[in-house]
């Protein structure tokens, strides 16, 4: 079992958590930075802080207050726990709202890593430094994309997540820092924010069934993606950290799917006709859309040994009975209350 100690950025999020769980097995002590908020967002996590009492001088779990804006309360939290790994996974992580909020995006997406970088860079300590990059950069790229392929990205976001990637690799070029990039494909769970399309796919099924809403309103149906877990992506993050040399990696299904695919497959659980309850809406269309994501992962599997575990159709059921559940529904009963929407049922 392993004696390190992660620091994890963006902790309270989908992948903070999954990776949470995951270094806790292995035995590490992990720290999460979280953002001061006037109402708890800590609830992926909240089971291992309940796990963890902070009170404990051996506990293996704790959370501190810091921000990827604030350079002192980074260095702060940096000093206190002395990382033998740092995780940084926080970012402003919609592509549309991106276009909404560009400044702050490129702040904390992009600056925000520097400043991290930079602290770790100033103290001198051999801390292991994780980015967290996205296939959005890619944009415009034809697919399949791997690590060699020009990055053309189509949002604020998308540059952001540029900037960021070639800071890392900055510096670890120029100061010889183990700093290495995790170029993510799309990667879901039950976990995943609920302004998501694919949780609110999800979620939104499940509201339909329980008469909260009677239609789903979503965007571009055509685009697609290349959608994996984010179980089984913090495995291949963990990875990424644990080479000889650091190095940038794509992680990825390898398996495309469209929107439309996605609507398919999991109104088809319940044995409905997505079409009887979606519209699409100009609103919710982006000014500049990535048509085709799909990742080309061979590097990952010839130098980290990592596959993804997970596929569409499971992935899907597993999102579903996930938002069925917070409705009190389990997979049958939800068919059942399926049957009585379908056209000419009363």
């Amino acid at each position: 079992m392993s004696c390190k100690t992660a620091l994890i950025t963006g902790i309270a999020g989908q992948d903070g958590s999954y990776l949470s769980e995951l270094l806790l097995a292995k035995g590490y002590t992990v720290r999460g930075i979280v953002r001061r908020a006037s109402y708890p967002h800590t609830e992926r996590v909240d089971h291992l802080l309940r796990a963890h009492d902070e009170r404990d001088p051996d506990c293996r779990f704790k959370l501190d207050y810091a921000d990827l804006g604030d350079v002192s309360s980074l260095r702060n939290v940096v000093e206190q726990v002395r990382p033998d790994e740092v995780y940084n996974l926080a970012s402003q992580s919609h592509v549309g709202i991106s276009f909404i909020t560009g400044e702050s995006t490129l702040d904390f997406n992009a600056i925000g890593p520097f400043r991290l970088l930079d602290t770790l860079r100033r103290m001198g300590a051999p801390t292991r430094y994780y980015q967290a990059s996205s296939s959005e950069m890619f944009g415009a790229s034809p697919p399949p994309q791997n690590e060699t392929t020009p990055f053309l990205p189509q949002s604020p976001y998308g540059v952001s997540k540029v900037a960021a990637f070639y800071l890392t690799r900055m510096h670890r070029v120029a100061y010889g820092m183990f700093a290495a990039n995790g170029i993510l494909f799309n990667h879901e769970s039950p976990r995943r924010g609920i302004n998501f399309v694919t949780r609110k796919i999800t979620r939104g099924i499940a509201s339909i069934l329980t008469g909260e809403i009677r239609k789903l309103y979503l965007g571009n149906l055509d685009a697609k993606r290349d959608w994996g877990f984010s179980g089984d992506y913090v495995e291949a993050i963990w990875r990424i950290l644990q080479q000889p040399e650091p190095d940038d990696f794509v992680i990825a299904t390898g398996d495309t799917r469209t929107v439309r695919e996605f609507l398919e497959e999991t109104f088809s659980l319940l044995g409905l006709v997505w079409e009887d309850f979606v519209e699409v809406e100009d609103r919710y269309m982006r000014p500049a859309e990535v048509p085709a994501l799909l990742g080309d992962a061979s590097k990952a599997r010839r130098v980290l040994a990592w596959e993804p575990k997970v596929r569409f159709k499971e992935l899907c059921r597993m999102m579903l009975e996930g938002d069925l559940a917070a409705k009190g529904l389990t997979l049958e009963a939800a068919r059942a209350l399926g049957s009585t929407l379908r056209p000419g049922k009363k």
